[in-house]
């Protein structure tokens, strides 16, 4: 029997969130142990992809609270001012143990910009996308900033096989619009236009594109924000 007074989205939510901190302790104590035993375990095909998944799904647990919040009209963007190299060099700083164990190359190709926007959401959003690029790149994963069109665009390129054509995007997209039945719900993405849409500027309003080529003539997905 259901007991009515049980707020059964609230209970999930919770539990998720304490999943998800645990997932960060976890992800700490690979990063300890990486450390202390980098000689045995940098090569380690088996640890490696314990430290990617358990990063997928922290970075899924992430989006997932922030899409409840979405929907209890609970979640909304601080703007702050950061120096944008700064950033993404810090937001890569998390993975590079893991790309270096993973033989990946990567860089960062930035003016030197100042931008506004939301820190935190921001960060799930490169978390998800950095982790995206690591699953699918075949060795180099990229990060960018540049100013076009009243716009701080940030990106996140590979050289892997790119986006397939049904993928390839440019706007924003609604929830309806995901497919629960295919195994890819595009959850991600979904999370990522819904920050963007969270930054707006007078008429401007922020979005994502997902195309193939950049430097690197793989996948590239960019966050425009006014």
């Amino acid at each position: 029997m259901t007991d009515p007074n049980i707020d059964f989205s609230m209970v999930l939510a919770s539990a998720v969130h304490d999943m998800k901190n645990s997932l960060g302790m976890l992800l700490n104590s690979l990063d300890e142990l990486r450390g202390e035993h980098e000689q045995t375990l940098a090569g380690s095909e088996k640890f490696n992809m314990l430290q990617y998944e358990a990063e997928r799904m922290h970075n899924d647990l992430v989006q997932l609270l922030g899409i409840y919040r979405l929907g209890e009209n609970n979640l909304s963007a601080h703007i702050d001012e950061h120096f944008v190299p700064d950033f993404l060099e810090e937001h890569l700083a998390r993975h590079i143990p893991l790309l270096d164990g993973l033989g990946l190359d990567y860089s960062i190709v930035s003016d030197d910009i100042n931008g506004f926007f939301d820190g935190d959401l921001l960060t799930g959003v490169l978390n998800n996308t950095i982790n995206n690029a690591i699953r699918y790149t075949k060795s180099k994963i990229r990060l960018t900033a540049r100013e076009a069109d009243g716009y701080l665009i940030l990106g996140v390129e590979d050289d892997g096989q790119g986006y397939p054509e049904s993928m390839q995007h440019t706007g924003n997209l609604s929830f309806k619009s995901l497919d629960f039945k295919s195994g890819s719900t595009s959850l991600g993405l979904f999370f990522a236009s819904s920050v963007a849409q969270m930054h707006n500027d007078g008429d401007k309003t922020g979005c994502i594109k997902l195309q193939n080529g950049g430097s690197l003539g793989g996948g590239v997905f960019e966050i425009w924000l006014p």
